[in-house]
């Protein structure tokens, strides 16, 4: 059985600030064939009045982990809620969905937001989504190691996430001084990502800190099971996020990621053409707002 290496270790550096919201790029876009089929991942804290009010998707998955603080979601195919610290919101933007991701009343919220490529016969499905609350996480626990499966299985523990691209996302929390063997599939191209402490990754022992994002060795086999083993130094939490390469053209631009630059001109034709629905309840919610603070200063 394949024992897992890593070929890259990457820090993302500082936080570029603003008020009331600061981000970085824990994976950055436009290295589309080594991250396959992941296209990029920001980490996010933000407060209001800062957010992401309406905004358009087509052709990707995006799966969004809150840290921290609580995050108020709407869309125009009528899904909306709250998410806390722990919880995943799994959105499938197939052919076009318009949404909002908006701090939560007083929250600063504490975020990191993947995206994931589709592939180019399913880009155009019809929208979906899932909430993946952490009360309800499916967990490994073995002696100081926890493992939570946000998506797919390991040792016959199964999420019950719908994915459109074979995806295994851990999380995994370790005490100081532990060793665990996770498997993952031979086939899968995928990263660690250490969110606190320190730890040594693979057969090779790469250190990691918080912060950093490890990526493995590209896959060598078409099937079967792979290892990567994860040695604990301090009390340490990370994501171990692998999926299934695409293997096809990536064309991105904005909120949109095709496979061609006419399919590009005809997502944003298709968006400004209304094809895409109209607004969320929160895009309502803040229009009303804006045009209540216009007659208030006027």
């Amino acid at each position: 059985m394949q024992e897992r290496t890593v070929r890259q270790n990457y820090n993302p550096g500082e936080f570029t600030r603003r008020p009331n919201s600061a981000k970085r790029l824990i994976i950055p876009p436009g290295n589309w064939e080594a991250a396959d089929p992941f296209l990029l991942m920001v980490e996010d804290f933000f407060h209001t009045p800062e957010g992401f009010p309406d905004h358009p998707h087509r052709g990707i998955e995006t799966v969004t982990f809150v840290l921290g603080g609580e995050l108020r979601h709407a869309d125009n195919r009528g899904n909306s809620g709250v998410l806390g610290a722990t919880d995943v919101q799994w959105m499938t933007a197939g052919g076009g969905i318009i949404h909002a991701e908006l701090p939560h009343q007083d929250s600063t919220v504490h975020s990191l937001q993947l995206w994931l490529n589709m592939p180019s016969e399913r880009k155009l499905i019809e929208p979906g989504y899932q909430d993946l609350h952490g009360v309800d996480s499916v967990v490994a626990n073995d002696d100081g190691v926890s493992v939570r499966v946000l998506s797919g299985s390991i040792d016959g523990v199964e999420a019950s996430t719908i994915n459109v691209v074979p995806v295994l996302y851990l999380e995994a929390s370790m005490e100081a001084g532990k060793r665990v063997r996770l498997p993952l599939p031979a086939a899968y191209n995928g990263f660690v990502h250490v969110l606190e402490g320190s730890v040594q990754i693979g057969a090779d022992s790469q250190p990691g800190s918080s912060g950093d994002v490890l990526w493995l060795d590209y896959p060598v086999h078409e099937s079967g099971e792979s290892t990567l083993t994860i040695a604990s130094l301090t009390r340490s939490r990370l994501l171990v996020v692998t999926g299934e390469p695409i293997h096809e053209p990536v064309v991105a631009y904005g909120p949109f990621v095709m496979n061609s630059a006419q399919e590009i001109r005809d997502a944003f034709n298709d968006y400004h053409a209304g094809r895409f629905g109209g607004p969320t309840p929160a895009g309502l919610e803040a229009a009303e707002a804006a045009a209540e603070a216009a007659q208030t200063t006027t």
